[in-house]
This record gives structure tokens, C-alpha cells and sequence, in this order.
């Protein structure tokens, strides 16, 4: 069996936010996947204490709330403020369920998490994130993309996804693996490193040959009776053009071979987000601005339209309301007038009747 040196030089130093010298440096996210038994913890255990053993110690966040005991101190602790088991009695859920709903109860509060990331990070060079077992709850749950997506908008963030290689030493386990890989970097879109771990049983050679030589993969499933044999030969096929964007290092969590190469790659992650996820972060925001702009024009315009219509209404209504209001007074007017006339006729009528009545009566007792 083949073994990789064990010396390992220091970390390389985070990369910075811009291409200032001024600008301080901001820490880098590693955000650890990985089907369960494939080693995660032991892995950040490993890096934590290499990390140590250089003096530049990480800050570590445990999100898996079903651990029962941790290999290594950790600085914020989802336990602490979840209680799974506790979950799982109130809602009546099995432990897949009772994990998401724990991790969605966390990312309530993830921005409580990020104002002490935010205090922290000029002590720390790396945040390491442990993440549960079960990687399809945080990889395609709500608050796993909230908690991925908000890390990457404010550091640069690294998702390294851990594989077991002696169990992907079988192509179609190892074609699962890395459908599985490639489906997580299409979701997230972060600089993306797959760690072949446990490395002092089987050395990973055979993986980056398979992943290098389309040819040499297809003669491996060929010696493989299953039903899933034609399945993994035509997905080879559609994942060999993804493969030459996949950063593979080899890497043991017991011995610690490997971490000069996972640092390397670590670094070239950072500057890959540096001058491709970070940029196409800040067009996507201001795609977004831009719509949410145009939105609100597009809503105070309707806004005024609607605005001046009932205008336009309110004020014909007041003209038909005052024509109606004039045409009542003047047909007043008239009828006043008519009762005016009517009245001086009757008084004119009445006086000459009296008239009349006087002058025949004086008229008799003349005679």
C-alpha cells in the first residue's frame, strides 16, 4: 500500500475580499457533506488538530443535533440550543424528520450565528461547519440552502464533500458518489472539493483513473453483473465532461496524509470564489435590485395612474353634481316667480272687486 508523505506545511493564509492589500482578510467557510460513516467528524477532528498544531486554530460549528459525543471542542453547538430528542416527542416525528425540523429551528436564529461569526473574524483564519449524517436533510432542506447560501454571501465558502473510498472502490458505489457530488455542486455553486478519505486502507488512485480515463471506467463496469450496469455506463457518460472541474485530493483521518494537498486546494477554492462565485454573486444581486427597482416604479406608476383615474372621476362627478345642484336652483327661481305673479294678479282681482262693491253702494243710497 501506497502512503503519501506525512509532513505537512502550514495552512496557506485566507484569501482576501478584494485585491486591496488594505482590506482585512476575512476567514474562509469549509462546509463539510458527506454520506454518513464516510468520516466527516473524524475528518474535522484531523484538520482541527492540525490546525492547532500550527498555532492558527479554527472556529468550529457543530449543526448536527443527533450526535450523541463530538471528537473535539466546539464553539457553538446546535445542541445547545435545540433539543432533538425533545423534537421528536413534541411533533411525533421519526429521526430524519426530527433533525430537519431541529436544523429549521436553527436557522431561525442563524443570524444571531453570523453576528458572532462576524465578531470572531479577525481571530480565526477558518470556520468549519460539521453537518449531519444524513446529508440529503441539510442538502436539499430549506435551512440547509439558508444556512449555504447566507455563509456564501458573506465569506468566502468552501463545500468539501467526503467520499468513502474503500466502499467507492465498486464503480456503480463510486458513480453513486459522485452523481451525488455533482448534484450538490450544481445546487449550491460554490467552489466545490471532494476529499477521497481513508486513504491508509485503500489509496484513491483508482478514483481520479476513473474520473481521468473514461475508457478504463467502462472496462471496471463491464466486470460487474447488475442491473444498474447499463444505468452507471450512460451516466458515466453525461458526469465525464463535470469531472474536469472537480478538485479530488486524498486524504486520511488517521494518519493525516493529505492535508498539504486539501489546503492547496483549499486555497485555489478561495480564489476561485474570489473571481467567479463572488462576481456572479454581485451580478445576481444586482439583477435582483434592478427588478425589485423596477417593480416599485412599475407599482408607484399604476399607483398614480389609479391615482389621477379617481381624480378624473371624483371631479366629473362634482361637475354632473353641480350642474344637477344649478338646474334645481333655477327651476326654483321659476317657480318662485310664477307664485309671485299668481299672488299679484289675486291681489289686483280682489281690489277691484272691492272697488266695485264701494261704488254701487254708494251709488243706491244717493238715490
Amino acid at each position: 500500500m501506497e502512503t503519501e508523505s506525512t509532513a505537512s506545511p502550514p495552512p496557506p493564509p485566507p484569501p482576501t475580499t478584494t485585491s486591496a492589500s488594505t482590506e482585512p482578510k476575512l476567514p474562509v467557510c469549509i462546509l463539510v457533506l458527506g454520506m454518513a460513516g464516510s468520516g466527516k467528524t473524524t475528518f474535522i477532528q484531523r484538520i482541527n488538530a492540525y490546525l492547532h498544531g500550527e498555532q492558527t486554530p479554527p472556529y468550529i460549528v457543530n449543526l448536527d443535533p443527533a450526535v450523541h459525543e463530538l471528537p473535539y471542542p466546539c464553539n457553538v453547538d446546535i445542541r445547545d440550543t435545540v433539543n432533538y430528542k425533545q423534537v421528536m416527542k413534541k411533533y411525533r416525528l421519526g429521526p430524519n424528520g426530527a433533525i430537519i425540523t431541529s436544523l429549521n429551528l436553527f436557522s431561525t436564529t442563524f443570524d444571531q450565528l453570523l453576528s458572532i461569526l462576524n465578531k470572531n473574524q479577525t481571530k480565526y483564519n477558518y470556520f468549519l461547519f460539521d453537518t449531519p449524517g444524513q446529508i440529503e436533510v441539510f442538502t436539499w432542506s430549506a435551512s440547509g440552502t439558508i444556512i449555504t447560501e447566507t455563509l456564501g454571501a458573506t465569506y468566502p465558502t468552501i463545500v468539501v464533500y467526503i467520499m468513502d473510498t474503500p466502499r467507492s472502490s465498486n464503480p456503480i458505489t463510486f458513480m453513486s458518489n459522485m452523481l451525488y457530488a455533482v448534484s450538490i455542486l450544481y445546487k449550491y455553486r460554490l467552489p466545490f472539493i471532494i476529499v477521497l478519505n481513508k486513504t491508509d486502507i485503500i489509496h484513491h488512485r483508482f478514483a481520479l483513473e476513473w474520473m481521468n480515463d473514461f475508457e478504463l471506467f467502462q472496462s471496471a463496469i463491464e466486470q460487474e453483473h447488475s442491473y444498474s450496469t447499463d444505468l452507471c455506463r450512460s451516466l458515466s457518460l453525461v458526469l465525464d465532461e463535470f469531472y474536469s472541474n472537480l478538485r479530488c485530493v486524498g486524504f486520511s483521518s488517521m494518519t493525516g496524509d493529505g492535508c498539504k494537498e486539501f489546503f492547496d486546494s483549499i486555497n485555489d477554492a478561495c480564489h476561485e470564489y474570489e473571481h467567479v462565485y463572488k462576481v456572479e454573486y454581485n451580478k445576481w444581486q444586482e439583477k435582483k435590485l434592478k427588478r425589485e427597482n423596477d417593480k416599485h416604479e412599475k407599482d408607484l406608476k399604476r399607483l398614480k395612474e389609479d391615482l389621477n383615474t379617481e381624480q378624473s372621476i371624483i371631479s366629473e362627478k362634482r361637475i354632473r353634481y353641480d350642474d344637477i345642484h344649478n338646474d334645481e336652483e333655477t327651476d326654483d327661481d321659476d317657480d318662485d316667480e310664477d307664485k309671485d305673479q299668481d299672488d299679484f294678479d289675486q291681489e289686483d282681482e280682489s281690489f277691484k272687486r272691492y272697488l266695485s262693491k264701494h261704488v254701487s253702494n254708494t251709488t243706491a243710497m244717493d238715490t
